[in-house]
């Protein structure tokens, strides 16, 4: 089961009849991107949508992708060599709606990304970019920028941990990221 059409890309479906109101739609997005940050990663990117009939469709997807995985969880299974690092990648363009070329929201790159420590997910993220980028380096460079503001912060909860005996250490180790990324031209 997957969470999402990976075939279809949601946009903003302008000609299309508005959504129905059959059920609470802002409501459901509310919960859909609670749970996307919280608990369930695996559907951070699909919550995100405006109401028109075919995001009802696509919310009532990710519903019965739910119910269907709602015995599913994540597992922590802490790998104690590989401390604090960094997946981040980003689309280019990835929602540009060649019938709506006066949309500029189609024309913004995408980026997500998972921060992980002893290889558990601590945090992670999926969203718009708020620029529109000009090549895949600058959509990728926007997507490690973003989430290593998120990571320096970590790192410095983890050193004053340390320094108080809350991290077993065998002394003040420097804390070190490792950062994952696709495109030799962002790095």
């Amino acid at each position: 089961a997957i969470p999402m059409a990976s075939s279809r890309i949601l946009v903003s479906h302008n000609k299309s009849d508005a959504f129905d109101d059959s059920f609470n739609y802002r409501s459901l997005v509310g919960t859909l991107t609670y749970l996307g940050r919280g608990i369930r990663p695996d559907i951070a990117y699909a919550s995100h949508s405006k109401p028109k009939s075919e995001h009802g469709s696509a919310l009532r997807w990710i519903g019965q992708y739910l119910k269907g995985t709602s015995k599913l969880g994540m597992i922590y299974n802490p790998d104690f060599q590989k401390r604090l690092e960094v997946h981040v990648d980003a689309d280019f363009v990835g929602n540009w709606d060649t019938e709506d070329t006066q949309n500029m929201d189609t024309a913004k790159s995408r980026h997500g990304y998972v921060i992980t420590y002893d290889g558990c997910p601590i945090c992670w993220k999926s969203q718009l970019q708020q620029t529109i980028n000009l090549s895949s380096c600058e959509a990728e460079y926007e997507g490690l920028s973003s989430a290593l503001r998120e990571a320096m912060p970590i790192m410095n909860l983890i050193y004053e941990m340390q320094s108080h005996k809350i991290l077993s250490t065998s002394g003040m180790a420097k804390i070190h990221c490792k950062v994952n990324e696709d495109n030799i031209g962002a790095l």
